[in-house]
């Protein structure tokens, strides 16, 4: 399959690789010559107009910054440019109801088009162990499946148009608190005497057991290797996960739904980010606490 890639970031580069791998044709587009020629590097071929790589394609895959971004390249350089059966993919983390309305133009157009974004750091990224939530119809879904197989360890299609983005902010929500609570628990345990081991010894078989302590540990020499064996460098930095807390707040206030802990833990990231810890991995707030 001929597939164009827009947005070849931390993410991105090592998605579209693993589309290479798995013997799709790749166009490759970013704004970075750094980036570029890595794409070039694992064999994509490579383009300095976003619209000329989406020229004859079966598939578009884009991995972006922000909403405001997407709907300006897919309205510049997408709709309307990619063939008329070419299958669209969002990868990126953006708001819901931009989400929304990008799909409901594609869809005006002709197009079939899925929401889909991620979860899992830079290292799934660059394994294909990504798990992939999508949004959109069926038909959709169904083509796209094909596409992020090769890039995911897990496709899962969540409903509407949409509803990846709603996924995505609703669990990325629970793990920015129970990380939070993890190191408090490790921070608490360490002041009361308990050896940090000791504690995730037994706590990792009792009731206190969540993701972020066994396999995503906040403290160093602690469970199987995280960033906090590596001075809290790679992973998921503090400052997109502030930025997917800020989305799923404003989620929360457009459907009136009670988040007390979502917004105690957007405060915590914020004051962590604030202090210049924006690229430290986000298991570094045990510093602050």
């Amino acid at each position: 399959m001929k597939i164009a890639f827009i947005g070849l970031g931390n993410m991105g580069g090592g998605m579209a690789a693993n589309l290479v791998k798995a013997g799709h044709s790749v166009n490759a587009f970013d704004l970075s010559d750094a980036a570029l020629a890595a794409a070039a590097e694992h064999g994509c071929a490579t383009f300095t107009d976003a619209r000329a790589s989406v020229e004859g394609v079966e598939a578009v895959v884009t991995m972006l910054p922000n909403g405001a971004i997407v709907k300006s390249v897919y309205a510049e350089s997408v709709i309307g440019h990619a063939p008329a059966g070419a299958v669209l993919l969002d990868c990126s983390t953006i708001d819901v109801d931009t989400a929304r309305e990008v799909i409901a133009a594609a869809e005006s157009a002709g197009y079939d088009m899925v929401d889909a974004p991620v979860s899992g750091g830079i290292a799934a990224a660059n394994g294909g162990t990504l798990t992939f939530m999508v949004g959109g119809t069926d038909t959709a879904f169904a083509r796209a499946k094909d596409v992020l197989n090769p890039m995911g360890k897990a496709v899962i299609h969540a409903g509407d148009a949409g509803n990846g983005q709603a996924a995505k902010i609703c669990n990325n929500m629970l793990l920015g608190i129970h990380m939070i609570g993890t190191c408090e628990a490790f921070a608490m345990a360490q002041k009361l005497g308990l050896d940090p081991q000791t504690f995730f010894d037994i706590s990792s078989v009792s009731s206190g057991q969540n993701w972020s302590m066994t396999s995503y540990c906040p403290v160093p020499g602690v469970g199987p290797a995280t960033p906090a064996d590596n001075g809290y460098q790679g992973g998921f930095a503090t400052a997109l996960m502030l930025k997917d807390l800020r989305l799923a707040m404003e989620a929360a206030e457009s459907s009136d739904a009670a988040v007390p802990m979502g917004q105690r833990a957007t405060s915590l990231y914020e004051d962590f980010n604030g202090a210049g810890n924006g690229g430290l991995d986000f298991s570094a707030i045990i510093r602050m606490l």
